[in-house]
Order: C-alpha cells, then structure tokens, then sequence
C-alpha cells in the first residue's frame, strides 16, 4: 500500500480529451505526464526570463521543478490550462513566478486573482508570492474571512497587484466595491476540488458575474479532477487545456482505493472525522451485519447527519421509502450490509466507505464498484483495525488493487475545516442578509449582546453552541456542485421508470448551461 500524507490519484474525465493529450514519463522523479497535444517544451531554470530567474535566485531555487518547468510556459503563452499534480510539488511557484512577470507595475489595480479554499493557504500562497516579488515593486494581498476588514481594504486602497483569497471574502469586497477586477488578466484556482467539497461553488459563481466581459487567462490546479472539477473548468477557463504530473499514471473515471488505520474502539468517531474531511456528496457505508448497521446509522444520525438505514430488519414498506430517497439522491448517506444494497443503484454516488473489511474478498469489489460509474470518479475509504489490516492486504495483492493509505484526521483538523466551513456559510448568510435594510436593522439589535457574549469566556460556549446548531442544521445539504449530474441522474431514472414520472411532473427539454466566457 501507498503512504501519502496529502496527496490524491489523478481522476481526469474530459474536456482536455478532445485535445488528444500526449503521455510520457520524465525521469525526473519518475512523473508520469500528460501534456496537451501542442505541448509546450519544459524550461529550465537558465532558460526563464531575466527577472524570474532572479527571483527564482533569490528564493535559492537551483533547478525548476517538474511542474513548475511544464506549467510557466503556458502561463507565459497565455494559455489557459487546468493542471494535476500532487500538494507539495511545487505548484505555488508554478503560478506565482510566471504572474509576477505578467504584471504591470506601474498600474495600481488588481491584475491577477487566485481563488484558494482556507485562510491558511491564502496566506500561505501571499506569503511566496512576496518572497518572490522582492523589491520588484508587485503589492499582493491575502483576503479572507474571520479577521478585520480595515487591512484588507488599505492594501486595496494602496492598488494591490495579485489579490490572493477565499472566494466568500472575494464577493464580500466586490459586493462592497472595495475591490474591482476592471484591469483582471489571470484568474487562478488552487485546489479546485477542495473548493468544492468547502461549498464554495455558489461563491464563486456570484464572483463570475464581477469578471470582465473581456478574454482573461484562467488557470485551475488541482489534485484530482472529477467530473465536477472538470465542469467547473469549463465553466470559468476559455478552451482549456490538461497538463497532469502524477507519480501514478492518469485514468479515466476510475475508483480511488483509499484506507485509513483506526482504533478498534473508536471507529465510529474515526468514520465521523473521514467524512468532516472528505465531506462526500453522498455515500454508502456498507457494514458485515445488521447490527452494526443499525449501530453506525444512529451514530451518524446523532452527529446530525442525514443517514438511514437498509438491514433485514426492515419491513418491506420502509425498505422500499429508504431506497426511493437513495435513488432519487434525497438520502446523503446509506448504512447497509452487501445483502440489503442488491438492487440500489446510485449513478452519482461520490463516495463507498466499509467500515468493515468484507469476509469475502470479492465483496470488496462489489462494494467499490458502487462508485465510479457511469463517467464519474468515485472514492472507497476503508477503515482497518488490527487483523484487518492483513485481509485488506490480501484483497490488494489479489485484485491488484493499489491502495493510499492517508493518516487518521485529529480533533484539530476537523476543528479547522469545521471553522473554514461555517465561516463560509455564515459570511454567505450575512451578505443576503444586508440586502435587506429592514433585515439588517433587526439583526443590528443584537450587536451588543453579540459583543458581551464574545468578550467573556464564561458566555462563549453560548456562541459556540448556536455555531453547532446552525452547522448541524446544514450539514445535510451536500456541498453545491456545478449542474450537471443532478440532470443526468434523473434523466436515468426517468428512463428505468420508462418516463411516466417525468411526463406526469410536465419535464421539458433541459436548459442549456451556464454561458462560456
């Protein structure tokens, strides 16, 4: 099995496919690439304009990186271009150096904005950026949310060349024209799939609407690029292009095989903790016996999530409610053993956990194949304890199947992505909240006690329990996704059902998407 820290299996399904992607492997750190058909020769770091390759010097860069030297020529070109590599490979600098040598001084205006999904990485990604820029002159800014405003809109105030933020706190200063993106030449996302599974598609479509109606260059990076990715790319890049960078090779739709090592006696905490990261669209949890499904449904339902439960026990009449919400994505997550899944098909399913290893090797692959179909890339999380370790080991030499192991998330990690996610929500909240004057002069009532509560510890936990509340009452809605599944879907369904349903509910055509830039 592999052991990764941070990083994800490339998950490509189109649109670069119509560029006929060539393939090749470097030997530098034995990368398995994916170029696009007129690729790009890769740079050196002799070969880099003057006043990059004094940047690079000064940071003490001795050679490009493998991602850096295939990715700075297509930023240099302007070409736009969706990139697959791995976190820590050097992808910062990837876009960081070529955009600083985009930049125009001399005009005080924001000419380049990179969309991250946490506060950490936007202070991380502002930081390199600085180191890079030197005294060039280049002003950049981290933005986001959970601080004060005021420094944020001096650095604004004093013409910020490279804006760096979440896409809420982005909107938040569009909304209040402290930010505008008149002079915008480069559109970044950093981890792409991240800012999704954050919820943040809605954000950024709002951010859309603020873009010039002119060409700009986009450029997405991203460790895996499922479908929704792939969508959102053709919805925010002008004809993009795929360049992939993987220790693995690139498949196409494929499942990825992940497994965590747990405690034995905390596995229900542990599973609790997978999915507050992961945080999947939807997922079966599949279970050896029906006692134990009945046990991690409540569980989960405890936790606030929106969970039911397929076992034996059931009678007829709830078994057919509970797999009419599954097949119609109306249940977020399913908790059943191999015999009561038979039958249940669920097309977009993003996500397949066992929480218990299968006796039967092949009923690993069973369960895995619920996700990953129909075009889309899927995820099996296996969670071992103890001796289970060996039969998982046994069904990757077996089946030939390559698992990542990723190491357990702690209280700390679910607590910051905990905090980045409502941060987000309650930011989104508030915006439609200001739109409304009577709205927000109710609101205006409770500043004070607000303010009381915050500035005595005894009264925080107050805060902290109406916090819990409103995520937990949230918590059910998968993060938004760019359309697209939710049509196909349904489209299947109305086909299995023969489309009487769809003709009795007046279904016409299908809108076409959201317009191309």
């Amino acid at each position: 099995m592999r052991h990764r820290r941070s990083q994800h299996r490339a998950q490509h399904g189109d649109p670069a496919a119509e560029k006929n992607p060539k393939r090749d492997s470097s030997a530098a750190g034995k990368e398995h690439v994916v170029e696009p058909e007129n690729a790009l020769p890769p740079m050196a770091l002799e070969e880099l304009p003057e006043r990059m390759r004094a940047a690079a010097m000064r940071v003490g860069w001795t050679q490009l990186m493998p991602v850096q030297a295939r990715t700075i020529p297509y930023i240099l070109a302007g070409r736009d271009l969706m990139v697959q590599s791995r976190t820590g490979s050097g992808k910062t600098g990837a876009f960081v150096l070529p955009i600083l040598k985009r930049i125009e001084r001399q005009r005080a205006i924001c000419q380049a904005l990179v969309l991250v999904p946490t506060r950490e990485l936007a202070k991380q990604v502002a930081r390199d950026a600085e180191i890079l820029a030197g005294d060039e002159g280049v002003r950049t800014v981290a933005v986001y949310g959970g601080v004060a405003y005021g420094p944020q809109f001096e650095a604004f105030r004093r013409g910020a060349h490279v804006v760096i933020g979440t896409p809420g706190r982005i909107l938040d200063h569009l909304l209040k024209r402290s930010l505008t993106l008149d002079g915008l030449q480069i559109l970044v996302f950093d981890e792409a799939d991240r800012m999704l599974s954050m919820g943040f598609y809605p954000d950024m479509k709002e951010v859309q609407r603020y873009l010039p109606a002119r060409r700009i260059n986009g450029y997405m990076f991203s460790a895996t690029f499922p479908p929704a990715v792939l969508r959102m790319a053709g919805e925010f890049l002008h004809q993009p292009e795929f360049l992939s960078l993987s220790r693995d090779h690139v498949h196409v739709a494929e499942t990825e095989h992940v497994c965590y090592t747990v405690p034995a006696m905390d596995k229900d905490r542990a599973l609790v903790r997978i999915i507050e990261i992961e945080n999947p669209t939807s997922a079966i949890i599949f279970c050896n016996t029906k006692q134990k499904v009945h046990f991690v449904n409540v569980v989960l339902q405890r936790f606030g999530y929106d969970a039911d439960e397929l076992s034996a026990d059931l009678s007829q009449e709830a078994r057919e409610q509970v797999m009419a919400r599954a097949r119609r994505e109306q249940l977020r997550f399913l908790v059943a053993t191999d015999v009561a899944a038979r039958g249940i098909d669920i097309p977009s399913l993003s996500h397949v956990f066992l929480y218990e290893t299968p006796e039967d090797p092949e009923a690993y692959i069973h369960r895995a194949g619920r996700t990953g179909r129909a075009g889309a890339a899927g995820v099996a999380i296996s969670l071992v304890a103890g001796i289970e370790n060996l039969d998982l080991q046994r069904t990757a030499a077996r089946f030939g199947i390559e698992f990542e192991e990723r190491p357990l998330p702690t209280d700390a990690d679910v607590e910051a992505i905990v905090a980045e996610r409502v941060t987000v929500l309650l930011e989104a909240r508030l915006r439609e909240r200001r739109l409304d004057q009577l709205l927000a002069e109710r609101m205006n009532r409770f500043v004070p006690l607000g303010q009381t509560l915050a500035g005595t510890e005894d009264e925080s936990a107050v805060i902290a329990m109406l916090l819990d509340d409103y995520y937990q009452q949230t918590l059910h809605a998968p993060p938004p996704q760019p359309p697209g599944e939710e049509v196909r879907s349904k489209r299947q369904e109305a086909r299995r059902d023969g489309g009487h349903e769809r003709r009795r509910e007046g279904g016409g055509r299908r809108r076409s998407g959201p317009r191309r830039r």
